[in-house]
């Protein structure tokens, strides 16, 4: 093991594990000054018990209800969009990513659809998909799931990606578009250095510390967000890898911010006895790389398995326990009513501590939920 970044002792990966849990598990605050902090939350459509972004935001925000997110963002100082993949982030980070050069530009019966769509929008203030296309009857075409799509639905969603609409609200989760206040138009000469450098630094204050491979897949994914970036990539890359902290551990090369300092882990007996259950896409879990060097089993997202082949269940929540990824829970809502099975790995019990702190977790779930009784149960080790 052997330490690359200056003044500072060699870390092991316990205090890896110990910093990345502590700094992105901050005090719960408010839901802006978490959005902010976090730079970025990933959004999912599925529900689960809750969507991804409310379980995330739950362990975050102070008193923070599912649906809260899309309840507040009218008025928040945030934007949905495309970033290394779909979500929230602030107003300030999604304008360095505008004005986008199309990954693919639009077809001249597009462009033609395009303009009256605009306009539609213009009129209106606010559109919903589905007025939209009962005025145009565009029609379908085949979407990259194999299935049907409304023409008019994708018109939209490329308009939104290439700054020219945005998300005003959503109805039901369905969005529901708005003109941007201003759309720039792409300048292919300008110096966009700056704006790439801090979108990398978005994705290693969310995701710290990251292994290099991570570093490299995270800013690879970003790309499909900024495809104008597309030819500073190496270089950005090179840029990040100079100025972020790092150091090697047990032959692997690890990323943060610079301004941040690796504490020495503490021993988990002395810990908070807390239990989380994560989301899937937490920014502690997300990294799969990282989640198997952490605790030294492979987690996976099985909602798209076909369930003859699931290990771990449909939607299957990480348990945090203290400074530890101990097993899963999979969470239903039934009769009004929470249930949550249990999965250990290894050679993990249930203790008295545990115990305490799955009720405790349990609880405040179903009050996230908005129902009245909550249990867990165990699953067989």
């Amino acid at each position: 093991m052997r330490s690359i970044t200056n003044n500072m002792p060699s870390p092991n990966l316990l205090d890896l594990r110990n910093f990345a849990i502590n700094r992105s598990l901050f005090s719960p605050t408010t839901l802006g000054r978490a959005i902010s902090r976090l730079g970025f939350v990933q959004a999912d459509p599925i529900r689960a018990p809750a969507r991804a972004q409310d379980l995330t935001l739950r362990h975050r925000v102070n008193n923070y209800r599912a649906g809260d997110l899309e309840k507040h963002y009218p008025k928040l100082p945030i934007e949905e969009d495309f970033f290394v993949n779909y979500g929230f982030l602030p107003k300030a980070t999604h304008a360095l990513m505008h004005p986008r050069r199309p990954a693919q530009a639009l077809t001249s019966l597009e462009k033609t659809q395009a303009l009256a769509l605009i306009e539609f929008v213009r009129e209106r203030g606010m559109v919903h998909p589905r007025d939209a296309d009962k005025h145009f009857a565009h029609g379908s075409a085949t979407n990259w799931f194999g299935g049907q799509s409304n023409v008019t639905t994708k018109l939209l969603d490329k308009l939104h990606f290439h700054g020219q609409l945005r998300v005003a609200r959503r109805d039901a989760g369905t969005r529901v578009y708005a003109l941007r206040d201003a759309a720039i138009e792409f300048d292919p000469a300008a110096d966009t250095s700056g704006a790439l450098d801090d979108l990398i630094d978005v994705i290693v204050n969310k995701y710290a510390p990251l292994p290099a491979a991570s570093l490299v897949q995270l800013v690879t994914y970003l790309m499909r967000g900024v495809p104008q970036h597309k030819p500073q990539r190496n270089a950005a890359l090179q840029r990040a890898k100079a100025r972020l902290a790092h150091a090697e551990v047990d032959g692997v090369d690890w990323y943060w911010p610079a301004n941040e300092k690796l504490g020495k882990a503490v021993d988990i007996t002395s810990t908070a006895a807390v239990a989380r259950l994560l989301a899937p896409f937490d920014p502690i879990v997300w990294d799969r790389r990282r989640f198997s060097l952490f605790w030294g089993w492979d987690y996976r997202f099985e909602a798209y398995t076909p369930a003859p082949k699931r290990k771990l269940g449909y939607y299957a929540l990480p348990l945090l326990w203290r400074n530890e990824i101990i097993g899963w829970g999979n969470a239903a809502v039934a009769d009004a009513a929470l249930q949550v099975s249990i999965g250990l790995v290894g050679k993990h019990r249930v203790s008295a501590d545990l115990r305490r702190a799955l009720d405790a977790e349990v609880d405040s779930m179903a009050t996230f939920l908005g129902v009245q009784q909550s249990s867990w149960s165990l699953l067989a080790h």
